[in-house]
Formats: structure tokens, sequence, C-alpha cells
């Protein structure tokens, strides 16, 4: 089973879009940032997907204190490529980011991915 955190604003909304696509092995809880850190660095989750208003950072900021640049990313403003989520999942990020109102477009995108990786 795959565990996805939600957080961040749009906490709630993401966690809802994941479970609407309704997709077996995949499971997904909401969390708080720092909770998700830990969970992240001690193998209880998989994926952390956080919003904010922007996209620009504020999502991730304790994720990426806590876990390392290379662990994150955020996607903005921009709704990423299939391949683009591909290739980040290969690089090893667990950690996303991006706006609340890119959720419609970016949560099925990355969860597909991530079950197609599983």
């Amino acid at each position: 089973m795959t565990k996805i955190l939600a957080g961040g604003v749009g906490k709630n909304e993401v966690a809802n879009a994941v479970k609407a696509l309704g997709l077996d092995g995949i499971d997904v809880a909401v969390s708080s940032d720092m909770d998700a850190a830990m969970k992240l660095r001690s193998g209880q989750a998989d994926y952390y997907f956080g919003t904010c208003h922007t996209g620009a950072g504020a999502s991730l900021g304790v994720l990426v204190g806590l876990m390392g640049q290379s662990a994150c990313h955020t996607f903005g403003r921009s709704v990423p490529t299939e391949d683009e989520a591909a290739a980040l999942l290969a690089e090893g990020k667990k950690v996303f980011g991006f706006s609340m109102d890119q959720i419609d477009s970016v949560v099925p995108l990355l969860v597909r991915a991530v079950a197609a990786r599983a």
C-alpha cells in the first residue's frame, strides 16, 4: 500500500481528490507538514502533496528543511506532463508542492504516476 499525505491550505481538497480516483493500493491521509516529515523519514508514509495559495514554496517550507531539497519539488503555477511527473518520481522526489487552484489538474496526474511505480 502506498501512503500519500496531504498538507497545506488545501489538504482536505487534495485528500478528497486522491480518494475520488479510487485507485487500488493508494491510501491518503491529511497531515500537518511537521508530522508528514517525521512519517516520511521513518517510512510510515511514501509521499507528501502540499498546497499553498501560490505554489511558490510555502507548501513545502518545513519539508525542504527536514527532508532536503533533493526530495522535494514544487510545481508552482505549472501543471506537469505525465513524463515530467514520472521523471521526478524516478529521481526520488517524494514531496510535491503546488497551488490550490491546480489541485484538480496536478493530483490525478501525480497519483496515477505514483500508482504506476508501485
